[in-house]
């Protein structure tokens, strides 16, 4: 390794290397709420360290399932409703480290540049012992190029044949986390051993997510039955955004509660923000 005059190790080459470092998942699984049916599809694939011997081994799945000691799992659905939290969640309940990985901290302006970067971060993965992690996985698990006309596209193809030839090779946890399944290469849909659809909440979850994200010192008059009840549509992280604001906006005020206009107020503006949205697409 290149080291400048004074023995340090130079700054370009110090930064290559520390890309990609795992850090403590910031929740746990008791932090998520969710419906019962996609928490109880977190448990399974979160308790499959402890199970593994059981199911390979006393029930002789080593020998009919040779290669699938690995497993990748997608949590896909609409945004702010709780998937990277519960990537979080499983590596805590792995009592592992967490790698995040973003497509922009693998993409390269150098041609040839990124599959370099993803073999770095399965390679950190292994060395460290931690849950790989791919955000806004789509970006990296789309469809390949068939018509190739420039040297992008050739480069893009090369990114997803190393990235395949990776996850056939890795033998642990691989997370993915999606707002757009659709993009998704069926070859990488084959090779992901379990997808959890992540829905927006239901009322009763939506109750609970308003409960959850309303301190017990902050005053307010916020009938939270309510506001479950009106608000179909709202992510968790709406709920969790809304009620930031408004008691930013009642402390403005010098208000002394919260008031439950005023969280109407943001909720209304999450929503017309996400109309707007819409309409341009």
């Amino acid at each position: 390794m290149p080291i400048d005059t004074k023995g340090t190790v130079e700054p370009k080459k110090a930064a290559e290397e520390e890309i990609f470092i795992p850090e403590e998942p910031r929740y746990t699984l008791e932090d998520i709420i969710l419906p019962r049916s996609t928490k109880d599809q977190l448990l399974d694939v979160s308790t499959y360290a402890e199970n593994s011997h059981r199911v390979f081994e006393l029930w002789g799945f080593k020998n009919t399932h040779r290669f699938s000691k690995r497993i990748g799992v997608n949590l896909y659905g609409a945004p702010g409703t709780g998937k990277t939290m519960a990537a979080h969640a499983i590596a805590h309940k792995l009592g592992k480290k967490i790698l995040i990985i973003n497509y922009a901290d693998i993409e390269s302006k150098y041609v040839g540049e990124t599959p370099k970067n993803i073999r770095r971060a399965f390679e950190a993965a292994q060395k460290t012992g931690s849950i790989l992690f791919f955000d806004e996985a789509d970006a990296i698990l789309s469809k390949r190029v068939t018509n190739m006309t420039q040297a992008v596209d050739v480069s893009v193809n090369q990114t997803r044949s190393v990235m395949l030839m990776l996850m056939n090779e890795y033998q642990d946890f691989i997370i993915f986390a999606t707002n757009f399944i659709e993009n998704f290469d069926p070859a990488f849909m084959r090779r992901i051993s379990v997808h959890i659809k992540f829905e927006l909440p239901d009322e009763e979850c939506r109750r609970r997510l308003w409960r959850m994200y309303i301190p017990t010192a902050a005053p307010n008059n916020i009938d939270i039955d309510k506001l479950a009840a009106d608000y179909e549509g709202l992510s968790g992280s709406d709920i969790s955004n809304a009620m930031l604001n408004a008691a930013f906006k009642a402390a403005r005020l010098e208000a002394n509660e919260i008031d439950e206009a005023l969280v109407r107020e943001m909720v209304d503006n999450i929503i017309a923000s996400k109309a707007a949205n819409q309409g341009d697409r």
